[in-house]
């Protein structure tokens, strides 16, 4: 039965488990696969960042005169800051990511499997709590990663410090606060990425269910095998739904740990004075600060990782080629 096949039954859609999957191929063919996608999207991050951490006066500017100042001052390169730290980090980050997704996903299907559920609320219930694990055990390496990369990438802009590279960077921050340095907002950060995640595939798993049952495709259709072309477009929408739904709920905390994380330790402020400040300088509204690429960010990596994540799955199948 081919990997389609398999999938195709009362989801009406693809579906690969964690055991039917070549491991090494998997992990091997993944980092370069996502690897692509980073290069791809990586600058929409360093204008998010930018938006969320820069002075009043400053973050009036749009993205697009923030990119215009970027390319003015440091060229194309300027759009890829700290993109090696990323990606020299990213590559055991998602080892531990979609290891513990998949096994923790497989294993809340099989606990939620008597309760009778919808197939759109075990979805939502079995990805989001893999999401949600995923989360905080990949945490310890991205919060590393998230300090020096945002440094790097808000570096010589509104007052912020220069450095050499992300070596310099770390060689720094913990000189002034110890190894805790590269920690800081770790507290935040797991607040912020634990419950998108679980946000992002609880959504990205129910509305691809929903999808197919608006398309006719329900316990009925077993026998059915929809076209790739379909099952892409299905998991795409679904990505692009995910990420919209988890970006307005998350951005409020992520504009405050961004700010917490690349601020010099001579200027550290608490979560509580970053909130004051935030609300004296815009109000309310400060707290989604770089909404717009934080939103464009989110679905458009959401989409384009989700389909690059499922053409993975279908690419390290053991079951014969689709």
């Amino acid at each position: 039965m081919s990997s389609v096949q398999a999938g195709v039954g009362s989801f009406g859609q693809t579906e690969i488990n964690w055991d039917k999957l070549d491991k090494t191929k998997f992990y091997v063919v993944g980092a370069g696969l996502f690897t692509g996608v980073t290069v791809a999207l990586y600058p929409i991050s360093v204008v998010k960042t930018r938006m969320q951490v820069v002075s009043k006066e400053v973050a009036e500017k749009s993205a697009v005169s923030i990119i215009k100042n970027i390319l003015k001052t440091d060229g194309v390169p300027g759009l890829y800051r700290g993109f090696g730290t990323v990606i020299t980090g990213a590559i055991p980050a998602r080892i531990i990511f979609l290891t513990s997704l998949e096994t923790t996903k497989a294993a809340s299907f099989k606990l939620i499997e008597p309760f009778k559920l919808s197939d759109p609320i075990q979805a939502a219930i079995a990805n989001g709590a893999g999401g949600m694990t995923a989360s905080l055990l990949s945490q310890a390496v991205f919060v590393p990663i998230d300090v020096v990369s945002q440094k790097l990438m808000v570096q010589g802009y509104s007052g912020y410090a220069s450095y050499s590279g992300g070596l310099d960077v770390v060689r720094k921050v913990v000189k002034a606060d110890g190894i805790r340095g590269l920690y800081r907002g770790f507290g935040l950060s797991v607040l912020v990425y634990s419950p998108s995640s679980a946000v992002w595939w609880a959504s990205y798993g129910s509305s691809q269910r929903i999808i197919w049952s608006l398309l006719g495709h329900g316990n009925d259709q077993a026998s059915y095998r929809p076209s790739q072309w379909t099952v892409t477009a299905v998991q795409g929408a679904g990505g692009l739904i995910a990420g919209a739904t988890a970006s307005c709920i998350t951005t409020p905390l992520d504009t405050i740990k961004t700010r917490l994380q690349v601020m010099e330790s001579r200027n550290r402020e608490s979560v509580r004075d970053t909130v004051k400040r935030l609300i004296s300088e815009d109000g309310w509204k400060g707290f989604y600060r770089g909404l717009g690429p934080r939103f464009v960010s989110m679905s458009t990596w959401g989409t384009s990782m989700i389909l690059a994540y499922e053409y993975l799955k279908r690419s390290c199948s053991k079951d014969d080629a689709v």
